[in-house]
């Protein structure tokens, strides 16, 4: 397998590599990852069985979207491919400090400029993944109908078909059908988001400069970021007031990070499993009685 990553890394550099160290790097629970080492050069390799390519795929062109901003940092996508019966996604290997915390300020100020970059519809040019789940991307011009369709009425449908049905299902209708009052007086801009900007999912540089990977990248409400970092946690206060700062959020944020941070409770319970249950009923009653 490495002898033909390596061929395709050759193709993409323009030069000759050759792997000779690789080693597995853990903290991932989708994919394999390694590092591997030739001569002077470096590089991160993501890999997953064969019908994965796609999703690395499509993760390589959301790295390519966010660089072109030139508003924040992403790992340079080197190349995609099969080997044997792996997918790959071969990755410029960044080392990233310890600290950075201190360029917190700077991060909410990129994110912000990146948000900043504007799409005509909400959705994206070909669909992508959000973990291991496809995450559809229809593009249209209508927000709500967008997130109530392809975001948590899909999360729903999968939820029912994974046997989550009962009251999940039932308010879960309930708060589809509403999903409109929740955008009065609010017409978000399609802004170009990470889409799964979560505390693992960012790190500093040795230098010290913020740097994003493994998006799920779609045009929307920037609201959708922001959410999920307050999600799990994970992103200093310097960087919320810094982000408000630069662009300042709406008043109805309160209320929608909740109607946002849904569709990712609503992934982890397709994931792994009904400890999310419960989790994600509370969040549709609380979305319920805020909606009247």
């Amino acid at each position: 397998m490495w002898e033909l990553i390596s061929k395709e890394i050759s193709a993409a550099i323009a030069e000759d590599f050759s792997a000779r160290t690789c080693w597995p790097v853990g903290g991932g629970c989708i994919n394999s990852a390694w590092q591997v080492e030739g001569g002077a050069r470096r590089f991160f390799v993501k890999s997953n069985r064969a019908s994965s390519l796609p999703m690395f795929e499509a993760e390589a062109e959301g790295l390519r979207e966010i660089a072109a901003t030139g508003a924040i940092r992403v790992p340079n996508p080197i190349c995609t491919g099969v080997a044997e019966d792996s997918s790959f996604l071969v990755l410029e290997c960044l080392d990233f400090s310890a600290g950075g915390e201190w360029r917190a300020e700077e991060f909410g100020h990129r994110l912000a400029a990146m948000h900043r970059t504007s799409g005509a519809l909400h959705g994206w040019r070909r669909d992508n993944t959000i973990g291991a789940t496809p995450q559809i991307n229809l593009p249209t011009e209508n927000w709500p109908e967008f997130w109530r369709d392809n975001r948590l009425g899909y999360q729903l449908g999968l939820a029912a078909r994974n046997g989550y049905t009962g009251a999940l299902q039932r308010k879960g209708e309930l708060l589809l059908a509403r999903i409109e009052g929740f955008f009065s007086g609010y017409t978000p801009a399609p802004s170009l988001l990470h889409g799964d900007l979560w505390g693992g999912n960012y790190a500093f540089a040795q230098s010290g400069e913020p740097v994003v990977f493994d998006p799920a990248v779609y045009y929307g409400d920037r609201e959708t970021d922001l959410a999920m970092t307050e999600l799990f946690g994970g992103f200093p206060a310097a960087f919320h007031v810094a982000y408000r700062e630069a662009y300042p959020l709406d008043s109805g944020y309160r209320v929608r990070k909740t109607l946002y941070n849904l569709y990712h409770i609503l992934n982890h319970l397709n994931l792994f499993g009904g400890g999310y249950l419960g989790q994600a009923e509370d969040m549709i009653a609380r979305l319920l009685g805020e909606a009247g």
